[in-house]
């Protein structure tokens, strides 16, 4: 592929449990591999993935769904541009989750056909699939979120966010932080830590995650997923170690039936 340059700083706190798998793609990308090459080449030198492959996106059979196709042929279509390649890395550090969102996908294609809408199911896989995370936190942190009380969660329980962990799993949502701003909003599924112990790893999250999805545990029906901007957890930006950065409800918006003037008071630039 042509030479691209991609500006992805890979010390970025959201990239950490991407940055090693990723930097070996990216290397591969910058000196001249396609995305799907470099993908699947990594992918075979670890051991993941194993009976699936990524494959240019021209193999996409014409007429035929994305999800039907990855789901029939245990292939992933995939384009030489910056979406693809974290759609990539999350199929490498999320695999039994990606597997069952695209089975989910792919029965609902199979039941419903592809239409205008989607239906609920799909559009609910599609907000965490694009633009999703799991967030596992102390309990205070998850009702404070749940609740938009965003000065008690970012400022007044600022400590407590040395026992949380964000996963990033929207491939959008990564594509987006390549040039981050402060409205930049993630989804996710926020789990106390009391309910989800001894998840040390990525792996270990990923299948729990899966477990939830399969037992439905976890309903991707009704949208569990709480907005948060992303950009507001502690120390992920210089801006937010000065706690007026919190003080933009255009960002940081109070909850429907408590919402008054908004103004914002800091332009949307980018940040570091």
């Amino acid at each position: 592929m042509q030479s691209v340059d991609w500006a992805i700083d890979w010390q970025a706190p959201w990239l950490a449990p991407l940055q090693a798998l990723g930097r070996q793609v990216h290397d591969q990308v910058l000196g001249g591999a396609g995305v799907a090459r470099a993908l699947q080449e990594v992918a075979a030198a670890h051991g993941l993935l194993p009976g699936w492959q990524f494959v240019d996106q021209l193999q996409l059979t014409t007429g035929q769904a994305y999800e039907e196709f990855i789901h029939s042929r245990r292939s992933i279509p995939t384009r030489d541009n910056l979406h693809d390649f974290f759609n990539g890395l999350i199929w490498l550090h999320w695999p039994l989750l990606k597997q069952r969102l695209n089975a989910l996908q792919a029965a609902e294609i199979a039941r419903q056909g592809v239409g205008a809408q989607r239906g609920r199911l799909r559009d609910s896989i599609t907000v965490l699939d694009e633009n999703g995370g799991l967030l596992l936190a102390p309990q205070a942190l998850c009702d404070a979120l749940r609740d938009k009380r965003w000065q008690e969660l970012f400022v007044g329980r600022r400590a407590l966010w040395e026992q949380a962990r964000f996963l990033p799993i929207g491939h959008a949502l990564l594509e987006k932080l390549v040039q981050p701003r402060k409205a930049i909003t993630a989804h996710v599924i926020c789990v106390p830590l009391e309910q989800a112990p001894g998840l040390a790893s990525l792996a270990e999250a990923d299948g729990w995650l899966d477990d939830q999805l399969r037992t439905q545990s976890c309903n991707l029906v009704s949208k569990p997923y709480l907005p948060i901007p992303i950009l507001g957890i502690p120390d992920w930006c210089l801006q937010n170690q000065n706690f007026s950065f919190y003080d933009d409800s255009l960002v940081f918006r109070a909850p429907r039936t408590a919402q008054t003037t908004q103004q914002r008071v800091l332009p949307e630039t980018e940040l570091v």
